[in-house]
């Protein structure tokens, strides 16, 4: 007898517990699901993280472009990774690339041609020198070694060789194109001893420059 009249009370324990954790169940999603929307309105309005403005490449740039401001865009780039010796426009336009740029990545000093170049090159001058064919000067990258020959445009003597193992500093780009001549052409900027330096910049004026590139 005592089971019967103890059964009826068990169950309405059982109904009156489950009542209370089912409460208790949406309490706690309530709980959640304001939380979760707390986070959201505090992440929209915590503000964006500081950035430092770099100038970086607007589009891929091949070596020997000589930049302007539509070569170049302004990128923030987060505290800390900000490159070593980047460059405002003002000293970056006008300048020449001396090796390819990536479309966006940061415009240094490192990657622009100037007179510190030659500091690794003790004994060297840099000239420039006014190749007549500039298909062959297309053929050519920075940091190449070259041989330059000077022809008679009228073809009265054989080619003389002028420089040797000459290395390609720069290959200045600009927007119209070379007429091939003695002088027209391509310019290339070359490193070379001061004598030869002189050699190319007489016959320069008077003969045909062409090149070999040296493997």
């Amino acid at each position: 007898m005592p089971l019967l009249t103890s059964s009826p009370r068990l169950a309405s324990a059982r109904r009156r517990l489950r009542r209370a954790v089912l409460a208790h169940r949406r309490l706690i999603a309530a709980l959640a699901a304001a939380s979760a929307a707390a986070i959201a309105l505090q992440a929209a309005a915590a503000p964006a993280p500081p950035t430092t403005p770099v100038l970086t490449a607007a589009h891929d740039l091949p070596a020997g472009t000589v930049l302007t401001r539509d070569d170049l865009r302004l990128v923030g780039f987060a505290s800390g990774t900000v490159p070593a010796g980047v460059v405002d426009a003002t000293q970056a336009v006008g300048r020449t690339t001396v090796g390819p740029v990536r479309e966006g990545e940061p415009i240094t000093d490192a990657r622009l041609l100037a007179a510190g170049l030659l500091d690794r090159l003790p004994g060297l001058v840099a000239v420039p020198v006014r190749i007549g064919d500039p298909g062959a000067v297309d053929l050519l990258r920075v940091g190449d070694r070259v041989d330059v020959l000077a022809a008679d445009p009228q073809g009265r003597s054989p080619a003389q060789v002028v420089a040797t193992g000459a290395l390609v500093l720069a290959i200045p780009r600009t927007s119209n194109d070379p007429v091939p001549g003695p002088l027209s052409g391509a310019l290339v900027v070359l490193a070379v001893p001061d004598q030869t330096g002189r050699d190319l910049a007489a016959v320069g004026v008077s003969s045909f420059l062409s090149v070999l590139l040296r493997a």
